[in-house]
């Protein structure tokens, strides 16, 4: 509530109507009446102008989850199932409404634990942040501002050098998920059909891009999709092939794998999206914020990396709280309302602290409390999926703390080459409280193990899917995709050529702070890393099993402590 302005007094001077008629004293009561009115109601209206344009976006939102996805957990259709509907991200639009009116969840909030401190603001104001190419007014177009731009010289053949390194094992994957392509290529005929549920379609072409928009995704991620394939472009100009794909930017993969084993079954469409699951063939692609989300403030990927990294520095492991901590929004998914059945109460403590994240709460706060950098200071973070995959998985996995990893079923790009008891601990997903409290005590029981795990999954995370990484992995992948194409893309009708330029210079606020943060400002002077042969299929299974079998041992173990403890009462 905005405070009501002070009254001052004041001496009414000789003749004033306060020494007059009893109408002269109405008519003063009136004025005095009617100057306090006026006033709040100008402050209370007031009061909701100053907000910045990301703020009066994420406003919009009723409820945001952190570093998460706002589409609600609802089942997904798979492709045939839905060829009469022309724009399947209208039903996400439905959903997104329908979970906006969730009511919040109830529970015992964890004890307040002291926050690290905030690094202090600068007491002067930072400069604007400006791209470093000429944003020109006018009514020119995207088109026009593309042809005028001046494209990144290409680096000499005697100054570009190959690299010497192979990529990560996950580079590995991009084969698997172009397999259900590699024996009948992929034709104009299979790429179109993907389009039913598509947000977009890109089209490269003698290495510039031709963007065809369906429809609008669920906030900017369709467009910090676009702009980070630009940036790829930037950083290695002339090396992108001609391609031809369709872009879904809705969190669930669809196109079913049983659809497609079939006789006389169609080859599948192929559709890219930010994840996958086992029972789907959707190819996966690095998700838009790693170039940032504007709408709930999560800087570009490599700004907010080196902030992760000094943020552990500051809190030794050793001195951080020993529990499990999560922070989000639980009405996305029936799973997280499970987990806070998990919270500190009274008559238990399950080694949690959770917190329900209120993003427009935070947003008129301006952000002050979601600041990714000042979470690490618990030993133990928990990571749990939203309505899908959830983005916030690199940023805990990032603290150094020990990732209590609760059973997933979605795969994003770089996820498959993590491993149980090397990157993270494994939660029972049916058992969630009792698998927390095992996991916690016994990290608190074997510090230097569960320390040294925590550390495997920030390094794995802080140098294997640096930009450096994320942009390769994108690179061979497109390469990959390219190869498997048996037409010759042609620039489709109504599409726009996009570049760097025309998209930074159409936008403001966070939306271009963060392209800018982002931007590649030269092309890269070496060959992306060597992509590594692909997986055959006996280690693939031996992936599974080694997987599975690492999960059933921690089961076993806490069964044991539970035979233990009850053979103990």
């Amino acid at each position: 509530m905005s405070p009501q302005p002070k009254k001052r007094s004041k001496a009414a001077p000789s003749g004033s109507p306060s020494s007059g008629s009893p109408a002269a004293l109405i008519l003063l009561l009136l004025l005095v009446v009617g100057g306090a009115f006026i006033p709040g109601r100008w402050i209370r209206d007031a009061s909701t102008m100053g907000e910045t344009s990301p703020i009066i976006m994420a406003r919009n939102l009723i409820i945001n989850p952190i570093v998460d996805h706002q589409t609600p957990p609802s089942p997904p259709q798979s492709l045939p199932s839905i060829r009469k509907a022309e724009q399947a991200p209208a039903a996400a639009t439905t959903n997104q409404t329908t979970m906006s009116q969730a009511n919040p969840i109830v529970h015992l909030r964890a004890p307040p634990l002291q926050p690290l401190p905030s690094i202090p603001e600068p007491e002067q104001a930072p400069e604007a942040i400006v791209p470093p190419f000429a944003c020109l007014s006018g009514n020119q177009t995207g088109n026009e501002i593309c042809r005028s731009a001046n494209p990144l010289p290409i680096p000499a053949p005697s100054l570009s050098r190959p690299h010497s390194s192979s990529c990560p094992d996950y580079f590995r994957w991009i084969h698997e998920d172009l397999r259900p392509w590699k024996s009948t290529g992929i034709t104009r005929k299979m790429v179109e059909r993907a389009r039913r549920t598509a947000n977009f379609r890109l089209v490269v072409l003698n290495g510039k891009a031709y963007v065809q928009r369906y429809c609008h995704s669920f906030q900017t991620r369709d467009v910090f999709t676009i702009w980070g394939i630009l940036q790829l472009f930037r950083r290695y100009p002339g090396r992108i092939p001609d391609l031809d794909l369709m872009f879904d930017c809705v969190d669930w993969p669809i196109v079913r794998a049983s659809d497609y084993r079939r006789r006389n079954a169609s080859a599948p469409p192929p559709l890219f999206r930010y994840c996958g699951d086992e029972s789907t063939l959707d190819i996966v692609f690095p998700d838009w914020s790693f170039w940032g989300w504007a709408e709930i403030n999560i800087k570009p990927w490599e700004v907010l990396r080196s902030e992760l990294k000094d943020g552990n520095d500051r809190v030794r492991w050793m001195d951080r709280e020993p529990y499990a901590y999560w922070k989000g929004n639980p009405a996305v998914a029936t799973t997280r309302q499970d987990l806070l059945r998990c919270n500190v109460s009274e008559s238990h403590d399950w080694n949690a602290r959770l917190y329900a994240q209120d993003w427009l709460q935070e947003s008129r706060e301006g952000f002050k409390e979601s600041d990714l950098a000042n979470q690490c200071i618990h030993r133990y973070k928990i990571y749990i999926e939203g309505s899908a995959w959830s983005v916030s998985e690199k940023y805990i996995l990032a603290c150094d703390s020990l990732t209590l990893l609760v059973t997933p079923k979605y795969h994003d790009f770089f996820t498959r080459g993590l491993m149980p008891l090397q990157h993270y601990w494994p939660i029972r997903d049916d058992d969630k409280c009792r698998s927390i409290k095992f996991a916690v005590d016994w990290g608190n029981s074997h510090k230097q193990k569960a320390q040294a795990i925590g550390k495997e999954a920030s390094n794995f995370i802080l140098e294997k899917v640096k930009m450096d990484c994320v942009y390769d992995y994108m690179f061979h992948l497109l390469n990959e995709y390219a190869k498997l194409l048996r037409y010759k893309p042609t620039i489709p009708e109504g599409s726009v050529e996009l570049c760097a330029e025309s998209m930074a210079c159409s936008v403001n606020g966070l939306e271009k702070k963060f392209m800018t943060e982002s931007l590649v400002r030269s092309a890269s002077n070496s060959s992306p890393c060597m992509m590594p042969p692909p997986y055959s299929t006996s280690e693939v299974r031996m992936i599974a099993r080694r997987k599975a079998n690492t999960m059933k041992k921690v089961e076993m173990w806490e069964q044991r402590a539970r035979e233990s403890k009850d053979n103990n009462v």
